[in-house]
């Protein structure tokens, strides 16, 4: 193999598929990623067995093959090579290394072959939908942070992803729960989404899909099967994932319907107010107690070792007053994701679920469980 390669699209190629790859690994060809170079493009390929990333960039290619060399050290290699340098990648079976040369520069790196290299399979996929890419970031940013990181419930460990059909309009929706919390997107279901499987698209995927959604293009083709999902990003190349092996709750029936007490608030200066009461709340609960009052809300935080902090913010609310308890953290999640200048809660009591509606994107919801304060 033998090929010259301009360093940004070397850089580009390599920054989208090496942080695939786990810094660890107990299996060796799993650190490297394979090049598979062929007319005038290279192909860069690297995966952890449970998700594969490909891009390709284009180069002039003399000698067409494949070889494997260790990912991270490849990319940190090219990263500090001068801007702008062409960067040739040459191996042949003479010498068991990885050839890099740029300039004065000179590297070799240890290789595995490349027959050795495990390639994910995306046949099955037979429910294809595009998507504005501006769509999917929406649907991922507003629900990711509810994801559950506890992995004996495994089958919360991802977004859901599925259709819907409410009122007769088919709706794409991505919802996220660590049983405290619950964040829901929706937007009108794309072509070909209506009929697909819903897939529980792995954490560290839905994380990579969104990194690589920085650099597609203004829309994206989303294939679904019962075990995988792929995202093909145009010019930031592909993600192929299985997904989560489990069914995800019934969330539907945790989402309030008859919540009747509702209160709008400025949602910055909320956010604002609850952060700062917070900076005193004991680390493991982060409890705020929530005093709602005809025109007012008073949030308050006791801490028998950093005493007490109070915060008295403007609402509109007419109803009884009542108080409810928090986790400051989910509180400051879910203001962090409104859109508006406000955001509505609807409460039903102390005990109960509440509901936070973003009046300025129907299309989300967030469900938040009080604590006991």
């Amino acid at each position: 193999m033998n090929l010259t390669i301009e360093r940004a699209a070397l850089l580009k190629a390599l920054g989208h598929v090496q942080s695939v790859v786990e810094r660890r690994n107990t299996i060796p060809i799993l650190s490297n990623v394979l090049l598979s170079a062929s007319r005038e493009s290279v192909a860069f390929s690297a995966t952890d067995l449970d998700m594969e990333i490909v891009d390709d960039g284009m180069a002039q290619v003399d000698v067409p093959g494949q070889i494997t060399a260790p990912a991270h050290t490849l990319y940190e290699i090219v990263r500090k090579l001068p801007e702008g340098s062409d960067v040739q990648l040459s191996y042949n079976g003479d010498d068991p290394r990885l050839q890099i040369k740029a300039g004065r520069s000179r590297f070799n790196l240890p290789v595995l072959p490349a027959g050795d290299f495990p390639v994910m399979s995306s046949e099955g996929m037979a429910d294809r939908m595009t998507l504005d890419a501006g769509d999917l970031i929406r649907l991922i940013d507003k629900t990711r942070f509810a994801i559950s990181t506890e992995e004996t419930r495994y089958y919360l460990n991802g977004l859901y992803l599925h259709t819907v059909v409410e009122n007769g309009v088919a709706l794409l929706r991505a919802v996220a729960t660590d049983g405290h919390r619950l964040a829901l997107a929706e937007m009108p279901a794309p072509g070909g989404a209506v009929g697909a499987p819903g897939v529980i698209v792995p954490r560290k995927t839905v994380q990579e899909a969104r990194r690589l959604l920085e650099d597609a293009g203004e829309s994206i083709e989303l294939q679904i099967s019962p075990q995988k999902v792929r995202f093909e990003f145009g010019r930031a190349g592909a993600l192929t994932s299985k997904v989560i092996d489990g069914a995800f709750p019934d969330y539907a029936r945790v989402i309030p319907r008859e919540n009747t007490r509702i209160m709008t608030l400025d949602n910055g200066l909320f956010a604002q107010a609850v952060d700062r009461v917070a900076t005193i709340s004991a680390e493991k609960s982060r409890s705020v107690k929530m005093a709602v009052e005809s025109g007012r809300i008073i949030l308050t935080v006791r801490n028998m070792e950093a005493g007490q902090g109070v915060e008295e913010l403007e609402v509109d609310y007419d109803g009884e007053p009542f108080e409810i308890g928090f986790n400051a953290r989910y509180l400051l999640d879910v203001a962090g994701q409104i859109t508006g200048d406000t955001a509505e809660f609807r409460f039903a009591d102390p005990a109960s679920p509440t509901l936070v509606i973003d009046p300025a994107d129907a299309g989300v919801k967030y469900v938040l469980m009080p604590l006991r304060v």
